[in-house]
């Protein structure tokens, strides 16, 4: 028994067009591909979380529509435990708007709706359901207040926070003590550290800024180039897999989702990192958010791994 991953994030229902280029501003680009597919960075962690082999509860908000049923619905088929989410009368679920251009990369604007609701009573009424409860794995979707409460409360119990600082503001290093593992994308290491990243050595100065103001360890993902760790002051870089990507929405998810598996099994941070690795290489070659997220078999004994 590896203990339970309690992902605190948002729910929202991703609308996604896959296009040639990603419009400029003033422009209308005609021609491509619509899908609808569950998303949110909370639920696509809990989703990927319970695929690769974690046992995971979410705490959460969705509106009482047609959208929050469904995205509760499809975390019931993925083996999420749901006891945690409250359903919000008064505001919508939350919506995100992606363009996906041909080279897989990616513009996304949310509407938190009910996200943005999720106070830090919810959190702790929903706390009270997991005293089991190992590891918290939490994202910015959801108000700061609430992912200060929600990581104090962890801490205080005993858990280990993993904090992926998306989207990054200036209010992050409030948390910085609260935080055992932090894993932000280049831009948002970028923001919290004043480090402009352009290779490997930069972004282990960029994990030596953020690890003196109080995280213990940084985990920056780098996209084709892997992740830099720095655990407890010591540097790591773990490379990625070689693949040809096709979307890159939800792969830094995919990683956090990873990760917490990994660390909630007892390995190494080293080791956890190139499994998340693993699992977000896997997940570029394929379209959409949670449809795009690897099985636990399919990142153990891929070709890749």
């Amino acid at each position: 028994m590896t203990g339970k991953i309690i992902v605190t994030g948002s729910m929202n229902m991703d609308m996604v067009v896959k296009t040639s280029h990603i419009p400029q501003p003033g422009e209308t680009v005609l021609g491509g591909t619509f899908f609808m597919n569950p998303g949110g960075k909370g639920a696509n962690q809990a989703v990927a979380v319970a695929r690769l082999g974690g046992e995971v509860a979410f705490i959460g908000k969705i509106g009482d529509d047609i959208f929050g049923k469904q995205s509760s619905q499809l975390f019931d088929e993925e083996g999420v435990d749901t006891l945690g989410i409250l359903s919000d009368a008064e505001n919508p679920s939350g919506i995100a708007l992606i363009t996906v251009d041909q080279l897989g990369e990616n513009s996304i604007v949310v509407a938190p709706g009910a996200n943005a609701n999720l106070e830090p009573d919810d959190v702790e009424q929903a706390f009270s359901l997991y005293p089991d409860g190992k590891i918290l794995l939490i994202q910015l979707e959801i108000p700061m207040r609430t992912v200060e409460f929600a990581a104090r409360y962890a801490q205080g119990k005993g858990m280990t926070v993993i904090l992926n600082p998306a989207p990054a503001n200036d209010l992050i290093p409030e948390l910085f003590s609260l935080i055992d593992i932090i894993t932000p994308n280049v831009n948002e290491a970028e923001v919290l550290s004043g480090v402009k990243i352009t290779d490997i050595t930069s972004a282990k100065e960029a994990a030596e800024s953020l690890h003196k103001q109080g995280v213990k360890n940084v985990i920056i993902t780098l996209g084709k180039l892997g992740a830099a760790l720095l655990e407890e002051g010591v540097f790591y870089h773990i490379p990625a897999p070689e693949v040809e990507t096709v979307d890159t929405t939800a792969a830094g998810d995919v990683f956090n989702g990873a990760l917490a598996v990994a660390v909630a099994e007892g390995r190494s941070l080293k080791d956890a990192a190139s499994f998340a690795c693993r699992a977000a290489a896997i997940a570029v070659t394929r379209l959409g958010a949670q449809s795009s997220i690897p099985y636990r078999n399919e990142v153990l004994f891929s070709s890749m791994a």
